[in-house]
């Protein structure tokens, strides 16, 4: 089930020393990861004082977009549980002072949404 759930969208734990080998190149002197989440081949980092969004792009995955938010822009989020009918939970969050959300991101039924949630209220505040 573990493959069906990544490519239905589901988001799983993934081994902080795993990404922090990934990721070696963009975290900063000393930064460490507290915890990450994988979508399908993209990745949601969490540092203690930022938001890495790690977008894989093409059929390779090769080209990578890493980006990068400091908890302090976070102006607001919202987390919308899935339903009865309707699969997808849904995590918003806005920067700084804009009217729209600049990142969305869709998840199936599962745990993680919570987990993020609840990461996501105790740094930004």
């Amino acid at each position: 089930m573990g493959l069906f759930d990544a490519l239905l969208g589901n988001a799983s734990v993934v081994n902080n020393d795993e990404v922090r080998k990934e990721l070696d190149l963009i975290l900063a002197e000393g930064e460490e990861v507290e915890a990450a989440f994988k979508l399908v081949r993209d990745l949601i980092v969490f540092t203690k004082t930022r938001l890495i969004l790690v977008d894989k792009q093409g059929i390779t995955g090769k080209k990578v977009e890493y980006h990068s938010v400091p908890f302090k822009s976070i102006s607001h989020y919202s987390v919308e549980t899935a339903g009865t009918f309707d699969v997808d939970a849904e995590l918003k969050i806005w920067i700084s002072s804009s009217l729209t959300p600049h990142i969305e991101k869709q998840f199936r039924k599962d745990k993680a949404i919570y987990d993020i949630q609840k990461i996501l209220a105790t740094v930004c505040v």
